[in-house]
């Protein structure tokens, strides 16, 4: 991977693809004010970069299977982030996994298709060796992704 410096171009067109992925090149053209070469060449160099590691789909929250939501902010006892990271990251209900600063080190956001479930995902969460502490609340709308 490729440490690379973003510009405008790069930054407006990297948005346009978080709003619609799908956007035909054409349209991000028109949107860019460039040529379509341009866009084709820049998306080649963010992929080959790893600035853009993907491309995928996001499912309306209130059709997606996995109903019930939760933000997890996690503290891990001394120098175990890393083994705690292994564990869960084997965990298929959470979504993502991210290290922080302040009070808690990790937090995760969560998906389940029920409160049962969702329990027992909580349960395996905080029955790994490491984690002395956590703090979940549910999330009930997104008003903005």
């Amino acid at each position: 991977m490729t440490t690379i410096g973003l510009d405008e171009i790069d930054r407006k067109l990297l948005s346009a693809l978080r709003e619609d992925g799908r956007m035909p090149v054409a349209e991000l053209a028109r949107r860019l004010r460039v040529a379509r070469a341009t866009v084709n060449s820049r998306i080649e160099r963010l992929q080959s970069s790893g600035t853009i590691i993907g491309f995928t789909v996001r499912v309306r929250d209130e059709l997606d299977p996995l109903e019930v939501r939760a933000m997890t902010l996690i503290e891990v006892e001394g120098r175990n982030t890393d083994y705690v990271i292994r564990e869960l990251r084997g965990i298929p209900e959470i979504r993502s996994l991210h290290t922080t600063n302040g009070g808690w080190d990790l937090v995760a956001e969560l998906g389940a298709e029920s409160l049962a479930h969702f329990d027992s995902v909580l349960g395996r969460i905080r029955s790994i060796s490491g984690i002395v502490n956590s703090e979940t609340s549910l999330l009930l709308s997104s008003v903005l992704r």
